[in-house]
């Protein structure tokens, strides 16, 4: 409900009511985004939203100062850039190894135990989600809001894709919740889905232009477009897997690789994976629900094979 503003009302009292309103339909608006993109549980119909959305246009029109870099209205904007910049990852995004057969599964296993000097007896719980094909990326928040995002590029150096990355839903521009870092790198996989992939290529076809080979070529040349207006139409998603650095306890959130040199700097730690994952969920980032922690060689098997017969049914293959 907009509230009812007389003529005869002082203009300081007017921008107050303002910057209150907006500051409430940011938050809402986030909140139905992630309701909507990450929880597949939409809050409100798609006019209500629309409503919403066009009060805080109207809002920010009428009070540019009041507009904020994680405004839902502000995902898209700015001319197309003529090159990337670059991103130096603060530690390694290394990649991960393939297992194809059973035996290679029990052989990691093995390998696992030996490192760890385990007894006979002793076992290892595991941590189990599906490989997303897509393009790795890292997100950096300060004091929750989305500041920079980058490619992993060869591991150590990416490419600077921030406008191109805000103008995905899935990727909250502010973080919710408690507790959340002063700085805070999230890493994870941008993909495209494929019922999403199958209307891109329709649209190239109706237009003449080249189609696509598959969902990851689409997802990693979207993402590389140097105008962020091309990236926002092709329905991009991400899928958060894991944590690069987090901070707590600073005095200021530096932007750059030497954030732990902080003298306030206290480094987030956790104990499990699955606490890890369970706090990204709990911030609005997406991830995947196929998750679960199984015991040993054994368990990692019986977590594949379902997933592996139904990978053709499943909305992200490939």
């Amino acid at each position: 409900m907009t509230a009812e503003i007389s003529p005869s009302t002082p203009a300081i009292t007017v921008v107050a009511h303002a910057e209150r309103r907006a500051r409430e339909l940011r938050d809402l608006l986030e909140q139905h985004n992630i309701a909507y993109y990450v929880r597949d549980a939409p809050t409100v119909s798609d006019a209500e939203y629309d409503r919403l959305f066009r009060e805080l246009q109207d809002i920010e029109a009428r009070h540019p100062d009041l507009r904020s870099s994680d405004s839902p209205t502000q995902r898209v904007g700015g001319a197309p850039l003529s090159a990337f910049g670059q991103v130096q990852h603060r530690s390694p995004m290394l990649s991960l190894n393939n297992a194809f057969i059973d035996t290679e599964i029990e052989a990691f296993d093995r390998r696992c135990l030996d490192a760890l000097n385990a007894q006979k007896n002793d076992y290892i719980d595991y941590a189990c989600e599906p490989k997303f094909d897509g393009l790795a990326i890292s997100l950096r928040y300060e004091n929750g809001q989305f500041v920079q995002g980058a490619t992993r590029g060869d591991g150590f150096t990416g490419e600077d894709v921030t406008a191109n990355l805000r103008t995905i839903k899935t990727i909250p521009l502010r973080l919710s919740g408690e507790n959340i870092p002063a700085v805070l790198e999230v890493r994870g996989e941008v993909l495209m889905f494929r019922r999403d992939f199958d209307r891109l290529n329709e649209r190239q076809r109706a237009k003449g232009e080249k189609e696509f080979a598959n969902p990851r070529n689409a997802a990693a040349g979207s993402l590389r477009q140097l105008d962020p207006q091309v990236t926002a139409e092709r329905s991009l998603r991400f899928f958060a897997y894991g944590m690069g650095d987090a901070f707590n306890g600073m005095s200021s959130a530096p932007s750059d690789k030497d954030a732990d040199k902080n003298a306030d700097a206290t480094e987030m730690r956790m104990t499990f994976h699955s606490e890890m994952m369970h706090k990204l969920a709990s911030w609005g980032l997406p991830i995947a629900s196929e998750r679960e922690v199984v015991r040993g060689a054994a368990g990692l098997l019986a977590y594949y094979q379902p997933i592996g017969a139904a990978r053709v049914q499943l909305p992200w293959r490939h």
